[in-house]
């Protein structure tokens, strides 16, 4: 049975007595028995402590790339095109290059090759080069002795353009296009030439036509949602740099250096050994520094050019225009249930803006239909998505990529089932759920561990649900939400037999332990977690492990942190190299007392025998001894996902070794005259396996929580005319502390059998359910559907006003 923590808005601890530890012992008899959080039997997995990397960042020791100043630098701008659409007829740079202190300035023909983040969608330059397809795109760029200076020579720059026609609408993406010359993009989906259809992807299997035929309620709707942005607080800014050895160096907030690190070699025509990518830390990034960016190459042009180092920091304007975060999409979705409220089938439509980059937008495709297979169980599926290329700013990967919009949709339509049926909504769910230790019936996804379940009762039971829902006077409502997300990607973009995770260890003399693997962190813990699968394994202490994840030249092959990969993929990685050290560790034990090297265990810095625990050595005894005639302890340890999923085109897509669980429930007030929403408690429940550290997980609910009040609520990209109208953290409207709930945060701890210790996702998924738990909410307080996110005031109180009308 999975256990179930609750953290309080209080900021109590409980530990309900949901089932036995993994190792047999008995839980606390007293369902409400006060713990610290630790589990037992461990050393470090299931504490709570501050992150790695903590102290830096409130001290203000981290070095972030715009910290950074090498002697002799230059600094960058970018001049951006102000058309959607259009030929670039001349580009005239004589007068910046002669401004004086412009050192170089660099175009697009400087970098005509194309890159991309996945090797099926190679569309991006590092600046245009015969035509602009976003207003917004580089067109050029300028390295000066100052800022003032480049911004100066990029207002000098003349660009003549020839307007063409721009795809500002999804729909229109569809057609075919006038002349071939008007596609935004020479290569799009082969099934459908002469579009901008950038990837068009058709699934079908069950019978959904019967299952419609067959069903007491099937609810359906056409959803609406706005582009989103990541928000992220540091803007993106790199530095470059070409040492004597003529060694290019990046420094770059990034979230996959091993991405960047391809495309700058594939650009720039250079070996990867000559190329260091550094990750400088990332002042958060949920996506939207995980591809490769034409900045980065663009610094690099420019560093090239004159042989000084030259960092570029973008404004806010500029973070929003490189963009990369949520599609906007619209979904038309219908669910077909039998009269006892089982789901019995799902057909789904969803065009998809993928704005003017192919980015992760072949993944995003699928995703926003194979990840409608869960958490519930799905017999009929039928889902046709098209991803379309646009002339706005590239859509990408966001905190949650690909299931958020089409899990609102379906929460929705739950909800309304319910409704129809004459069911609780919380029960509908609990009726269709998927256990745990199956597979799913089309797509093979394996569920491992699952506590849904567990989860969705302890919040109805804290939220006291059943006394709530449809009980509340008229403007306060209750809403639920289920959700269900990857613990890392089993299929890697690049098709090698490289492992997806690699972890080195060095242990020297001193006694330090080096952990040396290029998974980022981004502010999520993963140094973290990182040292705590070696200090458990070892039976050290935290601050013996030393995590080195910064560079492609002394880090080994990962493949970043996206996805929510890192805990299940690296951790599994760091826990196996861990394991080869402490096997030469109890063999030095066991030269130097004599017993049986098995029968050590790991404890408090030292190495004690189980037969005889006053037997013993310390950590450092035993390194010495094994170290003899060796030198250095080293180990590596990686990470390849097992074969999973079946044959047919597009069936990689969604598999995952392990699954996360959430549900939550949110009430809200709404304001009837207004039609203003203001979530007043969220109870919510995230199934991460085990909590290897419960402080950091509930800090990563309760972000996700923020995150998706505000799609939810007020976060939208504005546009005229493919100009973004709200570039600034002034008019694209961030819930602030004042907006935010009080939150209870629930941690079900269903115990992976292949995670690191029992561990995977819970820095995604929990993400997607918040917005149609308040949707469903709002519904529950004044009768209403939105079916349009996010949703403001003007379009609550709209239905509400179409609701009287209705009733007139």
């Amino acid at each position: 049975m999975p256990i179930v923590r609750t953290k309080g808005s209080t900021r109590n601890d409980h530990q309900l007595n949901k089932g036995i530890w993994a190792d047999g012992e008995s839980r606390a008899a007293n369902p409400l028995a006060h713990t610290d959080g630790n589990e037992p039997g461990f050393n470090v997995v299931g504490k709570r402590m501050p992150l790695k990397d903590a102290y830096k960042k409130v001290t203000g020791e981290g070095v972030y790339a715009d910290d950074m100043r090498l002697p002799g630098m230059l600094f960058a701008r970018v001049l951006h095109a102000t058309r959607p659409h259009a030929k670039i007829k001349r580009l005239d740079t004589s007068r910046a290059e002669a401004l004086p202190g412009v050192r170089a300035v660099t175009i697009g023909a400087d970098a005509p090759i194309r890159f991309g983040v996945l090797p099926v969608s190679q569309d991006e330059t590092a600046m245009a080069v015969d035509k602009v397809i976003f207003a917004g795109e580089a067109v050029a760029a300028v390295a000066a002795d100052s800022e003032e200076i480049a911004a100066t020579a990029c207002n000098l720059i003349e660009v003549e353009y020839e307007e063409m026609p721009a795809f500002l609408k999804p729909h229109d993406s569809l057609k075919k296009v006038a002349s071939p010359e008007h596609q935004i993009h020479d290569k799009v989906d082969k099934n459908f030439p002469g579009t901008n259809i950038h990837k068009a992807v058709d699934q079908e299997f069950g019978d959904v036509t019967a299952a419609f035929k067959a069903a007491r309620s099937t609810p359906s709707g056409t959803f609406m949602f706005e582009g989103v942005s990541h928000g992220f607080t540091e803007p993106h800014s790199v530095l470059a740099h070409w040492d004597a050895d003529d060694r290019l160096f990046l420094y770059t907030p990034q979230q996959v250096p091993h991405y960047t690190h391809l495309a700058l070699a594939k650009v720039l025509e250079m070996d990867l050994h000559r190329i260091n990518v550094v990750r400088t830390m990332v002042g958060g990034g949920f996506g939207g520094k995980s591809d490769p960016f034409p900045h980065e190459v663009i610094a690099c042009l420019l560093a090239k050019k004159t042989r000084r180092p030259v960092k570029l920091t973008m404004d806010r304007e500029e973070c929003f225009l490189v963009n990369r975060a949520r599609h906007p999409s619209e979904i038309k979705m219908a669910l077909a249930f039998d009269p006892q409220g089982k789901l019995i089938g799902m057909d789904s439509d969803a065009l998809i803006d993928g704005g003017a980059a192919g980015s992760f937008g072949v993944v995003s495709t699928y995703y926003n239909g194979v990840l409608s297979n869960g958490p519930y169980y799905l017999p009929a599926f039928r889902y046709k998505g098209r991803r379309v290329y646009s002339n706005r700013p590239a859509s990408g990967a966001m905190r949650g990529h690909g299931s958020v919009n089409p899990r609102h949709a379906m929460e929705v339509l739950v909800d309304m089932a319910a409704v129809e049926l004459g069911l609780d909504p919380c029960e509908l769910r609990l009726r269709n759920f998927l256990p745990e230790q199956c597979l799913t019936p089309f797509h093979k996804f394996r569920i491992t561990s699952n506590g849904i379940r567990e989860g969705l009762e302890e919040v109805m039971r804290l939220s006291d649900w059943k006394n709530k829902w449809g009980k509340l006077p008229y403007g306060r409502g209750i809403g639920v939400a289920c959700s269900f997300f990857i613990s890392g990607s089993a299929l890697p973009i690049h098709w090698n037999k490289l492992p997806q995770s690699t972890v080195h260890l060095k242990i020297d003399m001193d006694g330090g332990i080096a952990v040396h693997s290029l998974a980022a962190e981004i502010g999520q813990g993963s140094d973290t977690v990182l040292a705590q699968m070696v200090a458990e394994v070892l039976g050290v202490n935290m601050d013996r492990i030393h995590v080195r994840s910064q560079e492609t030249d002394l880090a080994p092959i990962d493949l970043g942190s996206y996805s929510s990969r890192v805990t299940f993929m690296a951790g599994n990685a760091a826990r196996e190299a861990a394991e080869k050290i402490r096997a030469d560790l109890a063999a030095a034990a066991a030269r130097l007392t004599g017993q049986p090297a098995q029968y050590f265990d790991f404890a408090g810095e030292k190495l004690i025998c189980r037969s005889k625990p006053n037997i013993a050595v310390t950590f450092m005894e035993a390194l010495h001894e094994a170290q003899v005639d060796r030198g250095a302890l080293c180990a590596s340890g990686c990470y390849v996902s097992p074969p999973l999923g079946t044959e047919f085109k597009g069936s990689n897509a969604g598999l995952s070794p392990s699954y996360s669980f959430s549900a939550y429930i949110c009430e809200v007030d709404v304001d009837p005259e207004t039609g203003f929403v203001q979530p007043v408690h969220v109870w919510a429940a995230h199934d991460c396996g085990r909590a290897l550290n419960p402080l950091a997980v509930e800090g990563q609910i309760e972000g996700s929580v923020h995150m998706g009040l505000g799609q939810a609520l007020t976060e939208t990209m504005r546009y005229r005319n493919g100009q973004l109208l709200n570039a600034n953290f002034l008019d694209y409207k961030i819930p602030t502390p004042y907006e935010t709930p009080e939150m209870d945060i629930v941690i079900v701890e269903s115990i992976d059998p292949e995670g690191p210790f029992g561990a995977k996702e819970c820095g995604e998924g929990g993400l997607a359910p918040i917005i149609p738990a308040v949707g469903n909410a709002i519904y529950d307080a004044v009768g209403v559907r939105l079916f349009e996110v996010p949703m403001t005031p003007d379009r609550v109180l709209r239905a509400i006003e179409e609701k009287k009308r209705a009733a007139k």
